[in-house]
């Protein structure tokens, strides 16, 4: 059974809903997951917030985070993850927000940083990673880390 097989099996049986905020991935992860048939009966919606803007407008990051942090960061992840899981009050929320290359890198985020938080209603966790390859592959492995923390959580 695929991951998103696992999860959209686990979600519905226990009558729990997911939302997602999207950066360096753009909608990857809700495509896997949307390839599952009734997969509307777990995934309220998906936020693709590709910009500082849309993070703070509409997740509710605060701008001095990401300021101070950057938007590549565990602690900005973990408010996208927060805000998104408020925005559409759902039980679970992922966020992926990352460095999908070749440009954007820094001597201290390289190609490849990605930040995946799980937001609860009771706790956030987050996970940080440096994949390696091409842009698609990058934002491929990051989906399918988070499909593969997902699963560990339920």
């Amino acid at each position: 059974m695929r991951l998103e097989e696992k999860i959209a099996k686990a979600l519905l049986k226990g009558k729990k809903t997911l939302s997602i905020a999207e950066s360096c991935t753009g909608g990857l992860l809700t495509h896997r997951l949307t390839n599952i048939p009734g997969s509307s009966g777990f995934l309220m919606a998906t936020v693709v917030s590709y910009s500082n803007a849309s993070k703070t407008k509409i997740l509710k990051v605060p701008p001095d985070l990401i300021l101070k942090h950057g938007a590549v960061s565990l602690t900005v992840a973990k408010r996208m993850a927060q805000g998104v899981r408020r925005l559409l009050n759902t039980d679970l929320a992922v966020s992926i927000t990352g460095i999908a290359g070749p440009t954007g890198a820094t001597p201290q985020k390289p190609v490849g940083l990605t930040f995946i938080a799980i937001a609860t209603r009771q706790k956030v966790i987050c996970e940080q990673n440096v994949f390696k390859g091409t842009r698609l592959r990058i934002k491929e492995q990051a989906a399918q880390r988070a499909l593969q923390l997902l699963v560990t959580l339920l």
